[in-house]
């Protein structure tokens, strides 16, 4: 696989992402449902913690990825979903040190919503995946 950033302009490869990625040679692509903050039991965790939340999201997202044979290195879309941009903002850190250990910086799209579909989460991750 072959990946090539599109970014017209610099200052989103400064935040961490890009505006577009060409993929080329890839031969598998899996498109992740949205992960939140649940437990191996599907049970809500971290109630009103914004960082720890956003970390469980990321750690079941490699789950998923993991269990198709691919790694956050793969993810070349992200969507993130959250009922506060602010405090998600405040705590993108986590996020993004993830994105920066694995060497990717996938375009990515963050949307407020009134709520998600377990009320107490605060974020979900949807991802796109080649390799």
């Amino acid at each position: 696989m072959r990946r090539t950033a599109v970014n017209p302009w610099a200052w989103s490869a400064e935040l961490g992402y890009n505006q577009g990625e060409i993929v080329s040679g890839h031969t598998r692509t899996l498109y992740c449902a949205g992960q939140t903050a649940m437990s191996d039991d599907g049970e809500p965790r971290h109630a009103g913690d914004m960082a720890a939340q956003l970390a469980l999201s990321v750690d079941n997202l490699e789950a998923v990825l993991g269990e198709a044979g691919m790694s956050l290195a793969n993810l070349v879309r992200l969507n993130v979903y959250t009922t506060d941009v602010d405090r998600l903002f405040e705590h993108y850190g986590v996020l993004a040190s993830r994105l920066g250990a694995a060497g990717v910086a996938p375009s990515t799209t963050m949307l407020g919503v009134a709520r998600l579909a377990i009320p107490g989460l605060l974020v979900e991750l949807e991802g796109t995946a080649v390799a």
